[in-house]
C-alpha cells in the first residue's frame, strides 16, 4: 500500500486573500515599432483626392504637433501620435476625420451628401467627408475641432495662449 506524503503545516490549506496582487510596476518599455518608419502607401489618392487632400494638408500646416504621416496603407494626420485623420481609399472613400457624436449627427443632417459613415465608423468618434462635396470654408473649423479632440490639452493651451 502507497503512502502519502505528509506536507508541512506552513504549507497547509490557508483560507485564500480576496484581493489581488498586483504585480511590481516597472517602467514600460517603449515600443521600437513605434520609432519605425510607417507602412508605405497601399493606396495613394489621385486626380481630384489627391488635390483635395493637399488642401487639407495645408490647413493643418499651422496646426502645433501635426505629423503627415500613414496609417493602414493610405495617408494619414497625426497629433503627437495619436489618428486625427486618414484619407480613405475604400469603396466610399473620403476623409475619416475625428468629430464627437453631437456634433457628427449635426453634420450629417445638414449636409447627408457631403457627411455619412459606412457601418465601420458607427461606434468610432469619427465623421467620414466628401472632399469632392465639401465647403472649404468650413473645414478650418472642423479640423481645428479635430485636433482639439486630439491634442494633449498643454499642447491646446499652449496654442490658445499664443493666438490672443
Amino acid at each position: 500500500m502507497a503512502t502519502r506524503k505528509q506536507t508541512p503545516k506552513s504549507a497547509a490549506k490557508q483560507p485564500k486573500s480576496t484581493a489581488r496582487t498586483k504585480a511590481p510596476s516597472r517602467p514600460r518599455k517603449r515600443s521600437t515599432k513605434r520609432d519605425a518608419e510607417p507602412a508605405q502607401l497601399k493606396y495613394r489618392p489621385t486626380g481630384a483626392i489627391a488635390e483635395a487632400y493637399e488642401r487639407v494638408l495645408a490647413l493643418t500646416a499651422a496646426l502645433p504637433g501635426i505629423e503627415h504621416t500613414r496609417a493602414y496603407g493610405t495617408p494619414c494626420i497625426k497629433v503627437l501620435g495619436k489618428v486625427m485623420a486618414r484619407l480613405r481609399s475604400e469603396s466610399e472613400g473620403g476623409l475619416a476625420l475625428r468629430c464627437d457624436f453631437p456634433d457628427r449627427h449635426m453634420l450629417m443632417q445638414a449636409d447627408p451628401r457631403t457627411f455619412y459613415v459606412t457601418d465601420h465608423y458607427l461606434n468610432y468618434p469619427m465623421v467620414l467627408i466628401n472632399l469632392e462635396e465639401v465647403r472649404w470654408d468650413a473645414m478650418p473649423g472642423l479640423l481645428e475641432t479635430a485636433w482639439r479632440m486630439v491634442a494633449p490639452r498643454r499642447v491646446v493651451d499652449e496654442y490658445d495662449a499664443k493666438r490672443r
